[in-house]
């Protein structure tokens, strides 16, 4: 029989790639939801059979779950709380105490295999360089005083140190970290939005607000496609132990290997998808320092840990049109619904 997987986030923008693809790859899955998220998801896989199962945990911050955890052989914990639906004390309490409370459950059912989803966002600092080493500095202060997004990246950077914190007290648990920059493109088969959900698009907003409205936009759009990011998650189950020469904590920055452009995705659209040309934004674009448009990860460490090579990268042509179609599918199914589309500006 084929190794079950435990997915949380799994009706989420990566979380939906990461199901898919473990699917594809002859995985079994067992996918954690709140309860007004079960038959959603479940319908989306439903051509999957046995293969796909849902378990409802209203709070995977303090729930236990023990029966969901029997039989799996590795967890992938992918769920993070939305910025914009948080307040600053909640996003910094669930992220840490969900990735805690995952953890230490999966350990205590026997569980020796977790992949967790991080974020660049926990290795930001004033040397701009982006190594498994480097760590941003955000204080528990200015997360609570600050903007939504600075809160946002004290989450990431806390509930990581606290996952390797455990990492290190549980050694005979093998532990990966994802760090990626902004995620774009297409939305994954089994991902649902019946309804306009604006921020549940995931940093695809950014490129709606491209086509549709007038920003604003992040001024260091450093990216990576979602499917190579789910790619390397699904990667991950089979990579080498961290115990294994030469390879250490798997704490694992990647990112695409392709620059990004706004001006460039602008012109792409207008050559490729020319019937966009009218309402491309036509608002200021922030200035991008086009000498670093890539960001400068060890992609021979990534190739060495979980197997992705350069050639397994999307390329930017192919993520940007796949992204916009996939949105404009969405967007498409909204209007026939007889909803008006209204797409936030913040």
């Amino acid at each position: 029989m084929s190794e079950l997987i435990f997915v949380t986030g799994a009706s989420g923008f990566l979380g939906s790639h990461i199901v898919d693809q473990l699917l594809q790859s002859g995985y079994r899955v067992r996918a954690a939801a709140r309860p007004s998220k079960v038959e959603q998801l479940r319908s989306g896989y439903i051509t999957y059979g046995k293969n796909f199962e849902v378990v409802a945990i209203p709070d995977i911050a303090s729930d236990q779950f023990p029966e969901a955890l029997k039989g799996v052989h590795a967890v992938i914990h992918a769920a993070s709380p939305i910025p914009q639906r948080s307040n600053h004390e909640e996003m910094l309490k669930v992220a840490v105490e969900g990735t805690l409370n995952v953890v230490r459950q999966a350990e205590k059912a026997g569980i020796q295999r977790i992949v967790v989803t991080s974020s660049i966002a926990t290795v930001l600092n004033p040397r701009d360089s982006f190594t498994d080493k480097d760590w941003n500095q955000v204080t528990r202060e200015e997360a609570l005083s600050g903007s939504k997004s600075t809160a946002y990246l004290a989450s990431k950077t806390f509930a990581e140190q606290a996952l390797w914190d455990f990492a290190d007290s549980h050694p005979h648990v093998d532990v990966t970290t994802f760090n990626p920059p902004f995620l774009y493109g297409p939305f994954a088969s089994g991902f649902s939005l019946p309804t306009p959900d604006y921020y549940a698009m995931s940093t695809n907003l950014y490129i709606y607000r491209l086509i549709t409205a007038t920003g604003p936009f992040p001024s260091g759009p450093r990216y990576i496609d979602v499917r190579d990011v789910a790619k390397a998650h699904v990667l991950a189950l089979k990579s080498p132990l961290s115990s294994m020469p030469g390879i250490g904590r798997k704490r694992l920055i990647i990112s695409s290997i392709y620059g990004f452009d706004y001006e460039e995705v602008l012109e792409l659209l207008k050559t490729r998808r020319p019937e966009l040309a009218a309402r491309l934004t036509r608002t200021a674009l922030p200035p991008i320092d086009k000498a670093n448009l890539v960001l400068p990860f060890d992609v021979d460490r990534v190739e060495r840990v979980v197997g992705m090579r350069r050639q397994d990268y999307t390329t930017f042509e192919d993520t940007m049109l796949d992204t916009v179609d996939s949105i404009l599918a969405l967007e498409k199914d909204w209007i026939k619904k007889g909803y008006t589309i209204e797409v936030p500006k913040e």
